[in-house]
C-alpha cells in the first residue's frame, strides 16, 4: 500500500514545472512574432513585384503600339485601376477585346484592412524624383505607406 505522501506532486514540483513552461513560452513568443513579421514582409515583396511587373507590362504594351498614347504622355498607366479594368484593343473592330495586366490589385499587407487595396499604396509619377515620390498624371511606381522598418533595417517605404 502506498503512503499518502507518494500519491501526488509537491508544491515545489508544481512551481518548478510552471516556471519551466513560462520560460519556454517567453522564448517561443518572440519567435512567433518574428515569423509573422517575416511573412508580412514576404507578402509585401510579392505584392510590390506583381504591381511593378504589371506597370512595366503596361508600359511595354504602349511602347509596342498595342495601346495608343498622346505625344505628351509618358506611357505609364494613369491609375492602378487601369491594370485590372483593362484597356480596349484599338485593333479590334468591335472594341470588345481588352488588354488586362492584373486580375486584382493586391493589398499592402502593412496597411490597415479598412482601406481599399488600391488606396493602400503610395503612388509615384514618372515626373517625381525617387527620393521624394509624389502622385501625378500617371503611375510610374508604387511603394508602401507604412512607417515601419523591415527586419533588414530598411523602411518599408523604400522597398
Amino acid at each position: 500500500m502506498l503512503s499518502r505522501r507518494m500519491q501526488g506532486f509537491t508544491l515545489i514540483e508544481l512551481v518548478v514545472t510552471v516556471a519551466i513552461i513560462a520560460l519556454l513560452a517567453s522564448v517561443a513568443l518572440p519567435l512567433a512574432e518574428l515569423t509573422v513579421q517575416r511573412q508580412k514582409e514576404q507578402a509585401l515583396q510579392q505584392a510590390l513585384r506583381q504591381l511593378r511587373e504589371a506597370i512595366d507590362a503596361y508600359k511595354a504594351a504602349v511602347d509596342q503600339g498595342k495601346i495608343p498614347r498622346a505625344a505628351d504622355e509618358s506611357g505609364y498607366p494613369k491609375t492602378l485601376a487601369v491594370l485590372t479594368d483593362g484597356v480596349v484593343d484599338p485593333k479590334d473592330p468591335e472594341g470588345k477585346r481588352r488588354f488586362y495586366f492584373l486580375r486584382r490589385i493586391p493589398r499592402d499587407p502593412m496597411a490597415s484592412n479598412e482601406q481599399a487595396p488600391v488606396d493602400s499604396w503610395g503612388l509615384r509619377s514618372y515626373a517625381s524624383p525617387a527620393d521624394n515620390p509624389e502622385e501625378g498624371e500617371d503611375v510610374y511606381d508604387v511603394y508602401s505607406l507604412s512607417q515601419g522598418v523591415g527586419l533588414n533595417g530598411i523602411p518599408y517605404r523604400q522597398w
